[in-house]
């Protein structure tokens, strides 16, 4: 009588693993300055405090009219046009029952508490009187000082990962330098003997059962766009002997290796033995579709360098590598960055779809938003179907065991909160 098969171990949830995950990962210790017409998308590594208020004084937000509100009583007022103030430039001192002629951005004249635009004025006399036609408020059209930026506040907290804004702001307050944590350093390489690369082979000579290596190429750009500085290691053979000098090279002078298939426990995988002999990797089995099989561990550097680098293991089927970036490895690495916000936010949205076939697993079903303001869905959902990632503008985080009826409401992940 034979013995029965071992039971399986549950899969594991995606957040704990993503915790397993972050629990290994400290940030890296260097920092860098840098010009900050080059820190978009890099994180930063000390707060950014104003030294000046901005904007620096009143400033007009119109073109138009500075003036006293108590000189414009009614409309219909005609006052004395005595300056004229462009941006850029200081006026004097508003005369009382006067007006000046200002232009947007240039700073209100001493006794001026109002700004009347050029659309509710008149010309008069070839400009040297100016009709009101409209009684203006105080404070009306007047950006006042300090109201974006006060003088002494943080505007950018260490951590930020900067955006075109964050960097705009940064030089508003004069820096053209910024301190920002060092670029991950990442080597990345394919296993599989089924990989072709484009430019080598033909389509039309493309042996039975080859592959060109898409995963490659995305990893690359999803690497780069994550501000890592990218090793590209190539295709490996399936060969141990072959990944073990790999993985062995690759350790020194990288705080991660990355790989794509060769994960799983199957004669032709040699990823995993070759990184439990030479450090320790965990493969979990994680409770998501796509992106089941996931490796993590280290690879012990040499006694010159000292220490380990990190490796990941992704699955070989373009969306499951593609999705398991976006929820495990991206987080890592905005870590290594010592980045403060590495979850990405869901908003609730209309399913304008049936999906009446639910997983065991929790699902990440590729979807793009529709002009009626609800989600369709790419009609197939393969692991392997890259088409789904191109063509989607999100994915619906969607629990395990569901179903999903047409007007249900669901949480979408913008691929653009990635």
């Amino acid at each position: 009588m034979s013995s029965p098969a071992p039971r399986r171990p549950p899969l594991m949830p995606l957040d704990e693993a993503l915790q397993r995950v972050l629990a290994q990962v400290k940030p890296l210790p260097l920092q860098e300055l840098v010009d900050t017409f080059e820190a978009d998308g890099r994180v930063l590594a000390e707060d950014v405090i104003s030294r000046l208020q901005v904007p620096p004084q009143d400033n007009s937000a119109m073109d138009g009219y500075a003036v006293r509100v108590a000189d414009v009583a009614a409309s219909g007022m005609v006052l004395p046009v005595t300056q004229r103030i462009a941006a850029g430039h200081a006026g004097g001192p508003l005369v009382p029952g006067s007006a000046a002629r200002i232009f947007t951005g240039a700073p209100i004249p001493a006794g001026a508490d109002a700004v009347v635009m050029q659309e509710d004025t008149e010309v008069v006399d070839e400009g040297a009187r100016v009709r009101i036609n409209a009684v203006p408020a105080s404070g009306q059209w007047v950006r006042a000082a300090g109201e974006d930026v006060l003088r002494g506040a943080v505007i950018l907290q260490r951590g930020e990962r900067l955006k075109a804004a964050s960097i705009g702001l940064a030089a508003g307050i004069g820096l053209d330098q910024l301190q920002v944590s060092a670029r991950p350093r990442v080597a990345v390489f394919s296993t599989g003997d089924e990989l072709v690369m484009p430019g080598e082979i033909p389509p039309e000579q493309m042996k039975p059962g080859a592959i060109y290596n898409s995963n490659r190429f995305f990893l690359r750009a999803l690497l780069r766009r994550f501000g890592c500085v990218v090793t590209d290691l190539g295709i490996v053979p399936d060969q141990r002997d072959a990944t073990l000098a790999a993985l062995q090279g690759a350790a020194d002078g990288h705080d991660l290796i990355l790989t794509s298939g060769g994960v799983s426990v199957g004669e032709e995988d040699h990823v995993k033995p070759a990184v439990e002999t030479l450090g320790a990797l965990d493969l979990w089995q994680i409770g998501m579709k796509p992106g089941k099989p996931f490796a993590y561990g280290h690879v012990r550097r040499s006694e010159a360098s000292a220490g380990q680098t990190h490796f990941v293991g992704l699955p070989g089927n373009p969306v499951s590598s593609f999705v398991t970036f976006l929820l495990l490895v991206r987080p890592l690495l905005l870590k290594l960055q010592g980045a403060t916000e590495l979850g990405v936010p869901a908003i609730a949205m209309r399913a304008d779809f049936d999906w009446l076939k639910p997983d065991k697993r929790r699902e990440f079903l590729r979807a793009r938003r529709n002009d009626q303001g609800g989600l369709d869905l790419f009609p197939n959902q393969s692991s392997g179907v890259l088409t789904s990632a191109h063509w989607a503008d999100g994915l619906i985080d969607h629990p395990a065991g569901a179903t999903i009826a047409k007007g249900d409401i669901v949480r979408f992940i913008s691929m653009g909160e990635f």
